[in-house]
């Protein structure tokens, strides 16, 4: 089956399963697509699994840039990260169950993607450890594929980390991976995250002061110094305060109680 996959150039009039790629776009927000929001008839992406993926990467990205949103200025086309696209899409082919006979389902939403692989996780993998765990449920196709030139996949494990990444520096929000009853469905929206001020200020609810390594964990700004620059414009701003007596080096900030907050916290005198 993986030297069908890899090196026929139709596998699909050879395996008696379905085994290509399916593109839809719906014209709708709503949480299913149906017949009257299609734009088009669905595109059926076809060829052994190198062509497959490429070709459904490209097609994917030109029917999203044709999608108009609302700029600052005038209408500007829908962007995702195009790693995260192609991550995501050479995980659903390559790690697909290939018993089901299914294709891989592309539906692309006036503000999501959602792409749909055949089968459940295999072994040990769920939802909650898939980018931290590894198991290949088609060790031939994943091997053998990485040693064609210009490789979509880099068998080191790191794809949908690197998905995820992505989106973090488009200041998306992550994509979301469920488990059906017989497929896994990965939904990427194009929901912008909460500013790094916002998400600083939200942790500064639930805990007492917050520092520059767990301010970067949590907006996933991997520079110091630009943490550094946020603090310091959420001091001017008084939203923040430095924690007196803590080091230059490890500085600690807290929120900036108001006066009426102060003298709440002030002792009742008997």
């Amino acid at each position: 089956m993986a030297g069908v996959l890899l090196f026929s150039d139709e596998p699909q009039t050879t395996l008696p399963k379905r085994c290509g790629i399916k593109v839809y776009r719906y014209k709708t927000t709503e949480a299913e697509g149906t017949r009257d929001t299609l734009a088009f008839d669905p595109k059926t992406v076809e060829g052994c699994v190198y062509d497959q993926i490429k070709e459904a990467v490209k097609l994917t990205t030109e029917i999203i840039e044709r999608i108009p949103k609302l700029g600052e200025e005038s209408l500007e086309s829908i962007k995702y990260p195009r790693e995260t696209l192609h991550e995501i899409v050479t995980n659903a082919v390559i790690h697909r169950d290939y018993s089901v006979a299914d294709d891989v389902h592309i539906r692309i939403f006036e503000n999501r993607i959602e792409v749909q692989s055949p089968g459940r996780l295999p072994a040990h993998i769920t939802v909650t450890n898939i980018l931290t765990e590894r198991f290949a449920r088609n060790g031939a196709v994943v091997r053998f594929l990485n040693k064609f030139p210009d490789a979509p996949n880099k068998d080191v494990g790191e794809g949908l980390n690197t998905a995820f990444e992505a989106m973090h520096q488009l200041g998306l929000k992550e994509p979301l991976i469920s488990e059906k009853e017989n497929s896994v469905l990965v939904v990427i929206k194009h929901e912008q995250l909460a500013s790094p001020e916002q998400v600083i200020m939200d942790y500064l609810e639930k805990n007492p002061t917050i520092k520059n390594k767990v301010a970067r964990q949590i907006t996933h700004i991997r520079a110091d110094y630009q943490i550094k620059s946020i603090f310091g414009q959420m001091v001017k701003r008084d939203m923040i305060e430095q924690v007196i007596g803590t080091r230059t080096s490890s500085t600690a900030y807290r929120k900036k109680h108001t006066p009426s907050e102060k003298q709440a916290e002030l002792p009742i005198s008997k």
